[in-house]
């Protein structure tokens, strides 16, 4: 049985990577044609009901023609079993030992979170939840190097650097004079200066090339001065410094170079439009397009005071957001929520109706 659904990862791997190696064509081309409206998609936070709500973003991102999507970190909880897991296995009759949840945790989320998008690009964040002991950032690299090392990603690096060949949990891709930066801030020791030095570079880059219209940056916890300010990279000195540091190299993207520019993250389990309409960046440089977007599975919270601010806010949800690119380069983003009659009938199947209930009407706190 292994076998058959691991060669049912590696057909599915290898249309993955000739959609990616045809997005890295596509790329090429479109410096110099101008791009047709396209969509992607982006979530992230699956841990906890992820095996129950991730094939359900899968379907809907299908069906809404994703070209991509980009999964922003916390694939499975690791300091404890994860609802969906303990489900299976109990329904199964099997005794649970947490040693063996850690051993499979990263495999259970290939097999019933990345392969229902079938040959949609999948493209992988980085969240807290990767660096939970006993789990390493290294660990992660090697678990998941096919899809952070992706054709488009390795491509795009060489360019940058063909001297560059380690594979790293921050990475770039271009599309149809896009930017699409995903950083890695999962840790406490991040943004760290290797990051910071190869962010700003991309930042040079980008500033000074035509055919880069927009930048859409991507990232587990939010940066800094957030409206999600306690549940951000506000969290730890470093996070506060160095991501203050790149905001304000997106605000000069914005402003000077009069690039297009987006910022995602997720972390915090609820949906937020306008995370940085705050008084500390009306008073320091500006307010850039800002949303988190925690709600692919993970146990949901109740929103943070004072969302007033916002432009849209809603707790207690699962669901993506789903961008469309548009000719000119400007993205529109819109909140795709899931409700539990959109569940795959297989998934329901697998796991019980009782309990994908429960993930819809429970799994809060």
């Amino acid at each position: 049985m292994k076998s058959r659904v691991n060669l049912r990862v590696a057909i599915l791997l290898l249309f993955s990577m000739m959609a990616w190696a045809q997005a890295a064509r596509t790329t090429n081309a479109s410096n110099t044609v101008t791009a047709p409206v396209w969509h992607f998609a982006v979530s992230g936070d699956s841990r906890n009901c992820g095996d129950v709500v991730m094939p359900t973003i899968a379907a809907g991102a299908i069906r809404d023609q994703a070209q991509f999507y980009w999964h922003l970190g916390d694939l499975r909880a690791i300091y404890d079993f994860d609802q969906d897991f303990k489900q299976l296995a109990t329904s199964q009759g099997k005794s649970l030992r947490i040693l063996d949840y850690e051993n499979v945790a990263w495999d259970d989320f290939i097999q019933n979170q990345v392969v229902p998008f079938g040959s949609v690009p999948f493209f992988l964040g980085i969240g807290n939840h990767e660096v939970i002991s006993p789990k390493t950032r290294g660990e992660f690299v090697a678990q998941f190097a096919d899809w952070l090392n992706a054709p488009v990603v390795q491509q795009q690096r060489l360019k940058d650097d063909p001297a560059d060949h380690r594979v790293k949990t921050y990475y770039h891709w271009v599309r149809d004079g896009v930017d699409f930066i995903n950083l890695d801030n999962a840790s406490h020791d991040q943004f760290d200066d290797d990051q910071m030095k190869w962010f700003e570079a991309v930042a040079s880059r980008d500033r000074a090339d035509s055919s880069i219209r927009t930048i859409v940056v991507g990232m587990h916890a939010a940066l800094p001065e957030s409206i999600s300010y306690g549940h951000s990279m506000n969290e730890w000195a470093q996070g506060v410094e160095s991501g203050r540091t790149v905001y304000q190299e997106l605000l000069k993207l914005k402003n000077d170079a009069h690039k297009n520019v987006y910022v995602l993250a997720s972390h915090s389990h609820f949906f937020m439009d306008g995370t940085f309409n705050t008084e500390y960046w009306r008073s320091h440089g500006g307010v850039l397009p800002g949303w988190i977007v925690g709600t692919a599975g993970a146990t949901r919270v109740p929103l943070p005071p004072n969302t007033g601010d916002a432009k849209a806010v809603a707790q207690y949800v699962y669901g993506y957001l789903l961008a469309t690119v548009s000719s000119d380069g400007t993205i529109g983003f819109e909140f795709r929520q899931l409700h539990e009659d959109a569940v795959p009938q297989d998934v329901v199947q697998r796991y019980s109706s009782a309990f994908v209930h429960d993930c819809f009407e429970g799994n809060r706190r």
